[in-house]
């Protein structure tokens, strides 16, 4: 029997393979940490400046979310579709963090629901511009064996700008109101006024940062939507639909740590936790997944989060809200830069931006129907009060199941 190779990536010290990432693997994760400090920092703080000071009830709120993924979802099909047709990932991905860049001040001026949701939509329009183009671009540039660790570290640059945007809210409220349970206005618009600097300092880092990578010329066998992608790819994304429907909206995950007692500063002090666990966490996972397949880390990260939202819904104490807050980074790194990971290793290299999108897409058309549905279950609407708060969390529990069983009986056939 052949020995193997002694100087494969994965045989690699964990440090000199990241050193080994190209140029583009990090201009990406660059811009991608500098824009989540800028988002993390203010959406975080939305649904409480929508329950707190606008007074929106939670199906508003499950409404404005959904409808924010959901409007963008379309663009996500038609950007990684262009991006194929055009051969180029750099600049359609830099218009899309520009635009989301241009809403920080619309945030600051907002005095309504209607104003959060149109400034909310208008930003979610730009990352349904830049994810597949993005993606795609990741992908482009990172061989197969490498390609885990691409999007895992990727995915760890993301989640430690958004440790640090909450940092900067949490400091933010705690020097304007100190441990009010309630959210000031002063605090949300502060934050806001402060969110546009890394926002832009994000875009400049991908533009100057990135270089479009050499593509073999596919245009003519590009076209829109699911065609030409494959029966496998198409059967991740009927289990992965399952799994969303159940996946609302993080605002329900903040609006129950408060409802169970917890003050602003506390929330942002638990969601940073949150934060640190999946930053550190994503890229060592991202490189297993290299070694052992990606659909262990992704069963294994649906039945975290299946435990993560029944122990939501059980939980009566704030220290219980945020054990399952820090638990639920774990299922971030198991899955998200996971399922990225498995969308390029089952479609050919000419259609990723085509498979991003219809990703992409895919997750934000259900997000409308999972945060609207957990709205409903919590509050209800009109004359029927809903059925509590544990309500949607067990409605998430139970589709992360399912989807973890569909999952686990799946046997994609290679064509």
């Amino acid at each position: 029997m052949d020995s193997l190779p002694t100087d494969t990536p994965a045989s690699r010290p964990r440090l000199s393979r990241l050193r080994a990432l190209p140029r583009n693997v990090w201009a990406a994760s660059a811009c991608s940490f500098l824009m989540d400090v800028s988002s993390e920092m203010l959406h975080t703080l939305v649904p409480l400046f929508l329950a707190n000071v606008l007074g929106a009830q939670t199906v508003t709120i499950g409404s404005i979310e959904g409808v924010a993924e959901s409007l963008a979802s379309l663009l996500k099909v038609s950007s990684g579709w262009l991006s194929d047709r055009l051969g180029s990932r750099k600049w359609l991905a830099v218009a899309g963090y520009a635009l989301s860049a241009l809403t920080r001040p619309l945030f600051y001026l907002a005095h309504s629901p209607g104003a959060i949701g149109v400034a909310r939509w208008m930003d979610r329009t730009g990352k349904g511009v830049r994810t597949a183009p993005r993606d795609a671009l990741l992908a482009d540039s990172i061989s197969p064996p490498q390609r885990g660790l691409a999007f895992g570290f990727h995915r760890a640059a993301d989640t430690a700008g958004a440790a640090v945007g909450v940092a900067v809210a949490l400091g933010v409220v705690w020097g304007l109101q100190a441990s009010q349970l309630r959210l000031a206005e002063s605090a949300f618009r502060t934050v806001a006024l402060v969110s546009l600097i890394p926002a832009v300092l994000a875009v400049l880092a991908l533009a100057l940062g990135a270089r479009e990578p050499q593509r073999k010329n596919h245009q003519g066998a590009v076209r829109l939507g699911f065609r030409g992608l494959g029966r496998p790819f198409l059967g991740l994304m009927l289990i992965i639909g399952v799994f969303q429907l159940g996946n609302s909206s993080d605002a329900f995950l903040v609006l129950r740590a408060q409802e169970r007692g917890m003050s602003v500063a506390q929330v942002l002090l638990m969601i940073l936790c949150f934060n640190l666990v999946y930053a550190l966490l994503s890229a060592p996972l991202g490189s297993l997944s290299d070694r052992i397949g990606r659909r262990p880390l992704i069963i294994l990260g649906w039945l975290v989060y299946a435990a993560v939202y029944l122990g939501l819904a059980l939980a009566h104490y704030t220290w219980q809200i945020w054990a399952a807050n820090v638990v639920y980074g774990v299922y971030y790194a198991l899955g998200y830069g996971t399922q990225l990971a498995l969308v390029a290793d089952l479609v050919p290299a000419h259609l990723r931006g085509t498979a991003y999108g219809s990703y992409n897409a895919a997750i934000g058309i259900l997000a409308f129907p999972a945060s609207v549905i957990a709205g409903l279950l919590w509050q209800g609407v009109g004359a029927w009060p809903g059925l509590g708060p544990a309500a949607p969390f067990y409605f998430g529990a139970g589709t992360a199941l399912l989807a973890a069983l569909l999952l686990a009986l799946w046997r994609p056939r290679p064509e």
